[in-house]
């Protein structure tokens, strides 16, 4: 893989285009974040699939970091938002292996040439709210709503993407699944997709095209849309939740078949894929030091460990080198890839 620093550049200057009121030294997206902590356990199939040290059944630590999904620095827990689980695997010989997700189930483009076209899409644009008739209207015309401002902006670039969404067929399932997709009454209540594709490799030196999701054990749940905005609640119930139990996601993984879209993240597989179950994931506590174990880490979907491996997914290459110029730019803690040839 071919890194290139000024495309990695140009990647994170654009994200950080579409939120004006972007901080410096924070992520260009998913901004506002906790970190937690807690362990991973392999599922005894696991172990048939890959030879990579998480899946071999030991009990491996575990950081993981949730998240709001907008590049601004104001909190905004109740707005209608993808939500990001960046999960650290710390591995018994010292390196670490990421899996990263989020609830959307599909990405928006296929190429870093798409992606820069969107963000230009995605500039924030005079706009007013609709009333509850024109909502109506778009409702039984069959289009989504307008998401309203933020209170006290008059701006968005939700139209934006939804002008982009009709150019451009291939962009239109991930943009209809963002604008519509709510907010959970906890980040322990969603599920995380990590919408690539990545290839395991077994101790047969079979190679598996798989995909990965998260799926959280008390149930998927959204609040009220309804119900008043409320700015903050999303870290202080993940606090109360964990200081009575842990909370509990299973990792599952997809296995693809002849005829998928094995390069492309805006296509979903059919339902019908083999899925395994490949292990349990048990959240225990928040972590103490948020800056050390959350705001100052690097995470990074191509910091991979042996028996794994990426895909030519155009877009997950393209994040590797993204990902590392955003922690340089933000000061983040440097974590060196374990597998370099990832």
């Amino acid at each position: 893989m071919v890194d290139d620093p000024s495309l990695a550049r140009r990647l994170v200057d654009a994200i950080i285009s579409d939120y004006p009121d972007h901080k410096a030294d924070t992520r260009p997206v998913h901004t506002i974040g906790i970190g937690v902590k807690g362990h991973f356990i392999a599922s005894p199939v696991a172990g048939n699939y890959t030879t990579a040290n998480h899946f071999q059944g030991a009990e491996i630590p575990v950081t993981v970091r949730f998240s709001n999904g907008t590049g601004s620095p104001v909190e905004r827990d109740s707005a209608s938002d993808v939500r990001g689980m960046a999960t650290r695997f710390h591995l018994p010989d010292g390196s670490d292996t990421d899996l990263i997700a989020m609830t959307l189930g599909e990405f928006f483009t296929r190429s870093t040439d798409e992606f820069l076209d969107l963000t230009r899409s995605a500039q924030p644009q005079p706009v007013q709210a609709e009333g509850w008739w024109q909502k109506m209207v778009d409702m039984l015309s069959f289009r989504l709503p307008l998401a309203d401002p933020p209170p006290g902006d008059g701006k968005s670039g939700a139209a934006g993407l939804m002008h982009y969404a009709q150019r451009h067929q291939f962009a239109q399932r991930g943009i209809l699944q963002a604008a519509s997709i709510g907010a959970p009454v906890s980040y322990a209540r969603a599920t995380y997709h990590a919408v690539h594709t990545f290839i395991l490799l077994d101790k047969n030196g079979v190679r598996r095209y798989v995909r990965f999701s998260w799926q959280p054990v008390a149930g998927v749940r959204n609040i009220d849309t309804h119900a008043p905005p409320v700015n903050q609640y999303l870290h202080e119930e993940l606090r109360d939740r964990l200081s009575k139990w842990p909370a509990r996601f299973i990792l599952r993984m997809t296995i693809g078949d002849i005829g998928d879209a094995l390069d492309d993240p805006t296509v979903p597989w059919p339902l019908q894929r083999v899925k395994v179950v490949m292990g349990t994931l048990y959240l225990t506590h928040v972590a103490q030091d948020q800056q050390a174990d959350c705001e100052k880490l690097g995470f990074n979907p191509c910091r991979l460990t042996p028996g794994i491996e990426v895909s030519s997914d155009p877009i997950l290459q393209a994040r590797r080198g993204a990902y590392q110029e955003s922690q340089s730019m933000r000061g983040a803690t440097a974590c060196p890839f374990h597998n370099e040839a990832s």
